[in-house]
């Protein structure tokens, strides 16, 4: 997890990672099976892999910001955390999917006044 506060907003990214009992590090390529400090160092990497990401996407988010081309709130709302302790995204995530399975949102209107 990585929270910080700014522009009067608390923000919250957190990155799960597969458990290192996980299948995906029990085999190596060829179908071997892997040692436990194989297993170790493949969920290790997999660890640094997923943090890199996570760093790369929020590095971008505030050079979008910095650049003008979108506003904090537009850049992380979803990981606002709000007064119940979730995030915006967590807050919506469920009524947003039901929106759209159900058909309940407009069609894009390309073009159209915002």
């Amino acid at each position: 997890m990585i929270a910080f506060s700014t522009a009067a907003r608390q923000v919250r990214f957190v990155v799960n990672f597969d458990p290192v009992t996980h299948k995906r590090f029990q085999l190596d390529g060829r179908g071997s099976t892997r040692t436990a400090a194989q297993r170790r160092d493949h969920w290790e990497q997999h660890r640094r892999q997923r943090m890199r990401a996570m760093l790369l996407v929020i590095k971008a988010k505030f050079e979008s910001v910095e650049s003008g081309v979108e506003t904090f709130e537009q850049a992380f709302l979803a990981n606002v955390v709000t007064s119940s302790g979730a995030t915006v995204y967590e807050r919506i995530a469920e009524d947003l999917a039901v929106e759209y399975q159900t058909g309940a949102v407009r069609p894009l209107m390309l073009g159209a006044p915002q």
